[in-house]
């Protein structure tokens, strides 16, 4: 698109400089191995995301312990024996000209297993989760900061701490979540010292000027959850502590199946205003937005009115990986756009099948399902 004024514009965010405002935001979708290794089709995945033309990469959620796994294709950094295939994955994404970062996470009482760790005993499904004790949360805490040291050892240009979607981090913020009595519970000062005690332990362990950005759940969606006049708070203190960007988004699993928030996710640009009101409660901290941003004249005004710095892809890059190409005019054609209707990518994931996007072609839906042994 000729005349483009901010999306195509580069940005520097401590030693890492974005070619462009676009990132492509963290989506799973169950390509690892069972093992939590790397496989061939992520490797290939997000080889073909990295040549999209997008700045930066942030590879989806990474198992930083054991215990936080969510899903047995979910990505792992727990160990040093997941460094070399993660240090494949850095340099095939750094390869076609894109930054890579790798987001860390615990999914707390959305684990897996049957025994799972949260703050609280809440209900979740059928589990109820277990309280953890002062050395689970030193654990943890532990884990996050090994993990970031594993992913600079794998080459990974920044890491970013999964703050959002209702995982282990949000479920000690949140007053639904967090029942505690003790010095993590109650007041949001205390709510806020798990995660902040996470955030000061990848920075320490990530060194000086490497990027540890943070995916920031502004609102959770829920009437009796975490809103922006706790967020804002929480999004100053996360400044206080240089973090390198806030990826604002909204909503968490128990609001995502509610019909208002299903509706909402519909419309283009649905999570825009919240980035939009957490860059006002910081001073300078770079904001991330997404939540299906369809077109690129979309992508621009949200630049252009300063609700955010950056433009986060997810879905819609997996729709359409020359989404970046097309919008700067490089490659001819329209957009195929994510269609607000279909959900398929999730609802195979859910599943615990590889997903793929129902707006592919046929021929490339065949292709993929016979790689991964499904009949078409």
């Amino acid at each position: 698109m000729a005349g483009e004024r901010r999306l195509f514009s580069p940005l520097r965010i401590n030693r890492a400089v974005f070619k462009n405002r676009i990132m492509m935001t963290p989506l799973y979708l169950g390509y690892a191995n069972p093992d939590g290794t790397v496989s061939s089709l992520l490797l290939d995945h997000y080889r073909e995301m990295a040549a999209s033309g997008a700045a930066a990469i942030v590879v989806e959620h990474t198992g930083v312990d054991p215990s936080g796994l969510g899903s047995p294709y979910m990505l792992r950094i727990d160990d040093a024996r997941f460094i070399p295939g993660l240090s494949n994955l850095a340099r095939a994404i750094q390869a076609e000209g894109a930054l890579a970062f790798l987001q860390l996470n615990h999914t707390g009482r959305y684990a897996y297993t049957p025994e799972r760790l949260a703050p609280s005993p809440v209900k979740t499904g059928d589990v109820v989760p277990q309280k953890m004790t002062q050395k689970d949360i030193e654990q943890v805490v532990r884990a996050f900061a090994a993990g970031a040291g594993r992913a600079r050892e794998a080459g990974f240009d920044g890491v970013e701490i999964h703050g959002g979607t209702g995982y282990l981090i949000v479920q000690f913020l949140s007053p639904r979540t967090n029942h505690r009595t003790d010095q993590y519970g109650g007041t949001l000062q205390n709510r806020m010292r798990f995660p902040l005690e996470v955030v000061d332990a990848v920075l320490k362990e990530a060194g000086q000027d490497y990027p540890v950005g943070y995916r920031f759940l502004a609102d959770e969606w829920l009437p009796d959850g975490l809103h922006p006049e706790e967020t804002a708070v929480y999004a100053r203190e996360l400044e206080n502590r240089r973090v390198a960007y806030l990826s604002v988004m909204a909503g968490t699993y128990d609001a995502f199946v509610l019909p208002e928030y299903q509706q909402r996710e519909k419309e283009e640009a649905y999570m825009a205003h919240f980035a939009s009101e957490i860059k006002k409660a910081v001073s300078g901290t770079p904001v991330v937005t997404a939540g299906r941003i369809q077109s690129p004249e979309t992508a621009e005004r949200i630049l252009q009115e300063g609700a955010a710095d950056l433009i986060g892809l997810a879905r819609v890059l997996l729709a359409d990986p020359l989404w970046p190409q097309k919008a700067q005019g490089i490659v001819p054609g329209p957009i195929v756009a994510c269609e607000p209707a279909c959900s398929l990518c999730m609802r195979r994931t859910m599943k615990g099948k590889p997903a793929f996007c129902s707006q592919w072609d046929k021929e490339r839906r065949e292709a993929f399902l016979k790689r991964v042994g499904e009949s078409a």
